[in-house]
């Protein structure tokens, strides 16, 4: 038994991160792993611990066996498993979340766990062909989670036409452009975006700053400032609303910035 728990050994790390997040939590991923170790060490041959570096599939494939056991409350009644991960702030979480549950498994053993898809498809029993049309849809349905929908505030037309084109060539959605903190406003209520990037300083006297202080309250929406004048938003107490992205930007800024946004927890909202 104890040449087998060496071997398991070898597997945790991997094992851990995979139930981690399967279940979409640390301590309910560590307490899978705990029980995928102690059923596997008790039948060896059973789970491939016999059978080298071979182990680590069935172990997948015992893994999803355990979470979906139902499980037994506090008298010891069986109380059903739901399969499902724990709510998570996280987008892309929160996507994967979304998937049916075959499709998640399938997008997490190949895209997390670096399995190849005729790999996954033998852990899940799929065929290599229903592997694959599975994988594209949830690669598909990913991808339109975490697309975004953008309003971009800025009064020089030019660097907002730029802007814009920088966000449709990320695959994400202008929904509105706006000059002013009136037409922002109104654009919120209209178009229901969930990114905005905002100037600091209006044409029109407006200020950006006020839009990010609506966004927060409202809608806890990610904002990102794309000014020259970032010292207002120290004077104004408004640094924790938004990334910054300094005047003149780089294409390069921009996109890190979209891309740190789109991968952000939610916000909290302000009260």
């Amino acid at each position: 038994m104890r040449v087998y728990a060496r071997e398991l050994y070898d597997h945790l790390p991997y094992l851990r991160r995979y139930a981690r997040a399967l279940t979409g939590s640390t301590e309910r991923g560590d307490d899978l792993v705990t029980r995928c170790v102690e059923v596997a060490v008790l039948a060896p041959s059973r789970f491939g611990l016999d059978k080298g570096q071979g182990a680590r599939l069935p172990l997948y494939a015992l893994l999803h066996l355990l979470f979906d056991e139902p499980e037994e409350d506090g008298e010891g009644e069986a109380d059903g498993a739901e399969g499902r991960p724990m709510a998570s702030p996280h987008p892309i979480e929160r996507a994967l979340a979304a998937l049916p549950e075959v499709e998640r498994r399938l997008y997490l053993l190949i895209t997390l766990e670096g399995l190849t898809l005729v790999e996954a498809a033998q852990v899940l029993h799929l065929s290599p062909v229903q592997a694959t049309k599975r994988l594209k849809i949830a690669r598909d349905e990913v991808r339109a989670a975490l697309t975004q929908r953008v309003l971009v505030v800025e009064d020089n037309p030019l660097l907002a036409m730029e802007i814009g084109e920088l966000v449709t060539d990320m695959g994400h959605v202008v929904c509105g452009t706006a000059g002013s903190e009136r037409e922002a406003m109104e654009l919120l209520e209209a178009e229901r975006p969930t990114l905005a990037l905002l100037d600091v300083r209006l044409g029109d006297g407006g200020s950006g700053v006020e839009i990010a202080r609506h966004l927060r309250q409202k809608r806890a929406l990610r904002t990102i400032f794309v000014t020259a004048f970032d010292g207002d938003l120290e004077e104004l107490d408004a640094r924790h609303l938004g990334q910054i992205v300094r005047k003149p930007f780089t294409n390069e800024a921009i996109r890190a910035a979209i891309s740190r946004a789109v991968f952000m927890p939610t916000p909290v909202a302000l009260a």
